[in-house]
């Protein structure tokens, strides 16, 4: 959709298909990414507030971000990622099963050619807590962008 096209649908939320956080693939994406004993030692979990390992966040974030790039509400006129702030509210464990809300919250035009799309995602565990809320900046074609004069 071009830039145009998602101005009308600001704050028009969508339910993301859940995922299921798998102890095998946390421990594994912890392990090369955020290899912190708090994600990988069960002992050490044991000793904190959390008394179990908690999934690194930003695989919190990633398990429902891809759920929302499954249902390609932008397409191909998404040129590129511009920014990501994430807040992470409650741990997330192996087992839990996050589901998302995704809407586009704010659209601002930058030139002929392209325009700011923001996208929030909040995510919840199956008691229905938020665990997160991730804000996303996407660069998004406006019509005429294939053809601009230089």
């Amino acid at each position: 959709m071009y830039f145009e096209d998602l101005e009308s649908r600001v704050n028009v939320g969508f339910r993301l298909d859940p995922v299921t956080i798998e102890r095998d693939k946390m421990l594994a994406f912890a392990k090369e990414y955020d290899d912190h004993p708090l994600h990988t030692d069960d002992a050490y979990a044991e000793t904190t507030t959390y008394e179990k390992i908690i999934a690194p966040g930003i695989m919190s974030f990633m398990s429902v971000w891809n759920q929302y790039l499954k249902k390609d509400p932008i397409g191909e006129e998404l040129i590129a990622g511009k920014s990501n702030n994430v807040d992470w509210y409650k741990p997330v464990y192996a087992g839990d099963t996050l589901t998302g809300m995704a809407a586009i919250t704010r659209t601002l035009a930058k030139n002929p050619y392209n325009g700011i799309v923001e996208i929030t995602i909040e995510a919840y565990n199956q008691k229905g807590d938020m665990v997160l809320r991730g804000i996303t900046e996407v660069v998004v074609k406006r019509r005429g962008w294939d053809s601009p004069s230089l």
